[in-house]
């Protein structure tokens, strides 16, 4: 295994790697609409956070070397089945063309009071 820690300058006090590459996957642990510098949540409404969210995965995904085009699956939680839509928009912005697997899980109340938690897989292309 590959543990991949981006740049992120906040103290992250768990248990969990942000990324760990197995077997030619990348495994990208859910990632908070939670500013990974400032650990400050997201001021915004559910686009924001969709967006915050949607930028740290990326982040994960360029420690790795990878791009967006690499993610095979998401899976996004969020606390009201309501921001189905302001989500699957952002996310579409944020894929363009390209159209990796997925769910919109609804939940209870993320950690921090933030909207949108995403977790994402991505494929490590053979060298």
């Amino acid at each position: 295994m590959q543990i991949i820690t981006p740049d992120f300058k906040g103290e992250n006090k768990g248990h969990y790697s942000a990324g760990v590459i197995s077997n030619g996957t990348l495994y990208v642990s859910g990632q908070l609409s939670i500013d990974p510098d400032t650990r400050e949540v997201c001021k915004g409404g559910i686009r924001e956070h969709t967006q915050l969210a949607l930028k740290n995965v990326d982040r994960v995904l360029k420690a790795a070397g990878l791009a967006r085009k690499n993610v095979v699956f998401c899976r996004i939680y969020t606390p009201d089945v309501n921001y189905w839509g302001p989500i699957n928009e952002e996310y579409a912005a944020f894929f363009g063309d390209h159209k990796p697997g997925r769910v919109i899980v609804s939940t209870t109340t993320l950690h921090f009071g933030c909207l949108v938690e995403i977790e994402a897989v991505a494929e490590v292309p053979a060298a």
